[in-house]
């Protein structure tokens, strides 16, 4: 038996060239200044969101603090021009977690370019600005150095955003104001009622009205300082204080992340694009076994300008998750890059791969992209495969022992199905599924039985009184090849079916003229290999640990074991991002889209429905015949 081949080395690391060709549009780079001033507006909010959190949990600062009188919730402006002193502060530095809450997310949406949250902080602080001016000429104010402080910061700020002005290019979701208004009015009504009944229950003065209790809700919403001590009938604890003003914090978080949230990215395959991409498979598809699955109709393609490549993602939490290697003629793979990255930064969308080969994980890196190994592929090469040798001894057992217990396999095209078979096979296989979420994206099909993917390949295990017992199905890797889709098993059946299906298709793939075949893939599998060998380091051991650990829970090694005992060849995949800093995101995103996280739903009557092939851009070009 030959010895499984060896990996090919990891993606170098980028080199400054590569860096460059990050923005490979036909934008012009941005100048120094304008990166310069971008990433001081993100920092000043990110200093003011760190100011109120420490003023708001600081006693002494509630004596210290010259606070605003703003009188409404939302009018910013006076809440920086009307003072019990003559100082003021610098733009969003107020004792309240409403301003921290504002600030903290204008950093994020700012960081990430949005063109509403530049229009936002400029319309906010400029006015205010023109206002501290006027301010400053009167004597009462003009003779305090805190002040001029106070006006030159406001004042760098508002530069700053002038001068950066063309970096914030990203466009927010047209629905946002409206969901912005309701989720607005609604926080309002709750936090405001159990303000109330907060400020009610342990005011510690008599004779308060209910007007009382609500006008010191809502200034204490504000900020913790004086700024509601002049409602003389209400005398609250400071804990029920911190309490309000956390409880209108949270309720205008929701409010900035729906005005500021990215688009959804609703434009999901259509029937013209499915065709396109089933032209490109048929041309290129034996390249890369993840190919077929960028069929799911819970994708969107994206094609070069040309038409003859293309990329499959899908929007989960403003990442755009992109799956295995481009679709189509390599040379044309670049453009595809270029058109995909260009829509990721327009929606402020955080672009990554999953899963993609080191050819494709290469070209993605002179894009800008960097590259994390996964894990690795589990390929069997046919023309090799044997259940002889001491080596094959532990599978040729278990495929024996279950043939002997009478077990049998029929292995068939799905289009060789008669459909009521193939609904009665969709069936089981939804009974036999662990859970109620399907899982996998990046190399899951989403669906079975489908007329359209009539060239994937069953396999059927039945018992020896015909019972079925587990399934099998793999879609096409070209003309010649398989790559594992679907397992589904009975957990009354016999032990090892899974083994025994996957020997009965190698031993018998010559009838569907098969050459090789994709089994699942192994995460970190590198780890358990070179961590298990005489001399691996304290690090290496230290890691293969923590992930034994866990594998107790996530079949990370038993994954890795149950593909290895095959000899197959192993083929790494990667993970491909543009800072690392964004990892954490993805890896959310990712665990969304593989059904491994499953955040709560908005009720049905909250959302908009949407037709397949709603879009958010303008449609793709035609492909070049």
């Amino acid at each position: 038996m030959p010895a499984p081949a060896q990996r090919p080395p990891l993606i170098s690391p980028q080199v400054p060239a590569q860096r460059n060709s990050r923005q490979r549009t036909n934008e012009a780079d941005p100048s120094p200044l304008r990166v310069w001033a971008a990433t001081a507006t993100v920092w000043y909010l990110r200093l003011m969101a760190v100011f109120n959190i420490v003023a708001v949990m600081s006693l002494p600062f509630r004596e210290e603090v010259q606070e605003h009188n703003t009188g409404r919730l939302l009018d910013l402006h006076r809440e920086h021009t009307h003072h019990a002193g003559q100082f003021f502060t610098p733009y969003l530095a107020t004792a309240g977690l409403v301003s921290a809450a504002l600030a903290l997310f204008l950093a994020l949406v700012m960081q990430r370019r949005k063109r509403a949250a530049w229009v936002s902080n400029l319309l906010l602080a400029g006015p205010l600005f023109g206002l501290y001016v006027l301010a400053l000429t009167q004597p009462e104010y003009r003779g305090h150095v805190f002040n001029w402080v106070s006006a030159g910061l406001t004042g760098l700020f508002v530069a700053a955003l002038i001068v950066a002005r063309r970096e914030f290019n990203a466009v927010g979701d047209p629905s946002n104001p409206k969901l912005a208004l309701a989720v607005g009015a609604g926080g309002i009504l709750v936090t405001g009622a159990l303000g109330t009944l907060l400020v009610n229950a342990t005011n510690k003065l008599p004779g308060a009205t209910v007007t009382d209790e609500i006008a010191y809700t809502f200034l204490r919403g504000i900020s913790v300082g004086p700024l509601a001590d002049r409602i003389d009938a209400v005398h609250a604890p400071r804990w029920t204080d911190i309490a309000i003003n956390f409880l209108l914090a949270a309720a205008f978080c929701l409010v900035l992340y729906a005005c500021f949230r990215s688009p959804r990215g609703r434009r999901l395959l259509s029937a013209e694009d499915e065709e396109r991409l089933r032209r490109l498979l048929d041309r290129h598809g034996a390249r890369d076994s993840l190919g077929y699955f960028a069929l799911r109709r819970d994708k969107a393609v994206i094609w070069s300008p040309t038409g003859k490549a293309a990329i499959a993602y899908r929007v989960v939490g403003a990442v755009s998750l992109a799956s295995g290697d481009p679709i189509g003629d390599p040379e044309a793979w670049p453009g595809a890059i270029d058109a995909w990255l260009a829509e990721a930064r327009r929606h402020a969308w955080t672009p990554a791969v999953m899963g993609a080969s080191e050819e494709a994980g290469t070209i993605y890196a002179r894009h800008g992209l960097d590259a994390l190994e996964l894990g690795d592929e589990a390929i069997v090469d046919l023309a090799d495969f044997t259940l002889e040798g001491r080596a094959m001894r532990v599978v040729r057992q278990a495929h024996n022992r279950v043939r002997r217990a009478g077990y049998t396999v029929r292995i068939r095209r799905h289009e060789d199905i008669p459909d009521d078979e193939m609904a009665l096979l969709v069936e089981r296989a939804d009974h036999w599924r662990d859970g109620a979420t399907e899982r996998g994206f990046s190399m899951a099909l989403g669906r079975l039985g489908d007329p359209s993917d009539g060239r994937c390949v069953m396999l059927e295990c039945r018992d020896a009184e015909g019972v079925p017992r587990a399934l099998l199905s793999f879609v096409p890797w070209g003309e010649r090849g398989l790559s594992l889709d679907l397992m589904r098993r009975d957990r009354e059946g016999e032990n090892g079916l899974m083994e025994y299906m996957v020997v009965e298709l190698l031993l018998r793939a010559k009838e569907l003229d098969v050459e090789r075949v994709s089994l699942n893939f192994a995460m970190f599998r590198s780890v358990f290999e070179r961590g298990s060998r005489l001399g691996a380091g304290p690090v290496l051991r230290l890691w293969r640990s923590i992930l034994t650990f866990f594998s107790r829970w996530w079949q990370i090694e038993s994954l890795y074991r149950a593909n290895a005992k095959y000899r197959p060849l192993w083929e790494p995949r990667y993970l491909l991002f543009a800072k690392s800093s964004d990892i954490p995101r993805i890896g959310l995103a990712s665990a969304r889209a593989e059904g491994f996280l499953t955040p709560p739903a908005l009720p049905s009557f909250t959302r908009r429905k949407q037709t397949p092939c709603e879009e958010v851009t303008s449609s793709p070009p035609s492909a070049a015949q």
